[in-house]
């Protein structure tokens, strides 16, 4: 039987090491590499051949979320588990959109670290209790908001869209948006301008009047 081939990213050494220890004693896995940032990694992937890369998400140079969706696009076969500090609603769910198949938080134990491994190899998604309390969370509560007066009027946007459309309306400026989005500021730009064209508004004021009055937003 073929071990399973592990690379681990994460800018910082000792929590690779950390990391390390924690897979001691289990015989089939096998650490093939590891590197402190995306470009690191995909320089060494052809050679590494990784069948897992557990990465973290705040990287010099490269985000997680941008190395995960690269990873998925280009090389579909290699199972990504997200390991990070971030457990923020939106840091999890871009990891889902661009392909993280689980996610863990930077303070996991051994037994969920494994149970994650052995899951994603498996061909399955793994989150531990914590992250999916948060995905259950926004799902409910997005499915509370459907029933809102409006619904028609924001159906007409995309899930991108609704999304910076909230972010607006709470107060978040173009670049806060691009920074925890992770897309650049002519893009975060561009979704405005979309939003405003389908929703027949003409300023970010009415944007933000428009959230209100559909309960986008509470003030």
């Amino acid at each position: 039987m073929s071990k399973t081939r592990i690379v681990l990213v994460d800018d910082h050494p000792i929590v690779r090491d950390g990391i390390k220890a924690l897979l001691v004693g289990h015989e089939e896995y096998f650490l093939a590499g590891e590197a402190a940032d995306g470009r690191e990694l995909l320089e060494k992937l052809p050679y590494l051949n990784p069948d897992l890369v557990i990465l973290d998400i705040s990287l010099p140079k490269m985000s997680g979320i941008e190395i995960t969706k690269i990873l998925s696009e280009q090389y579909p076969e290699i199972k990504v588990l997200i390991l990070s500090m971030h457990t923020g609603e939106d840091f999890i769910f871009n990891a889902i959109k661009a392909g993280a198949r689980g996610y863990l938080p930077k303070n996991t134990t051994r037994k969920e670290l494994i149970d994650a491994i052995n899951s994603l190899i498996a061909g399955e998604i793994y989150f531990n209790d914590s992250i999916s309390n948060t995905i259950l969370k926004s799902y409910i509560r997005k499915a509370q908001n459907q029933e809102e007066p409006g619904e028609e009027e924001t159906n007409v946007l995309s899930p991108r869209e609704a999304e910076i459309l909230k972010m607006v309306a709470e107060g978040f400026t173009n670049q806060e948006i691009s920074d925890k989005l992770f897309i650049s500021i002519r893009t975060v730009e561009s979704h405005k301008n979309h939003i405003m064209h389908k929703l027949k508004l003409r300023t970010t004021v009415d944007l933000v009047k428009f959230a209100i009055r559909k309960g986008i937003i509470e003030i």
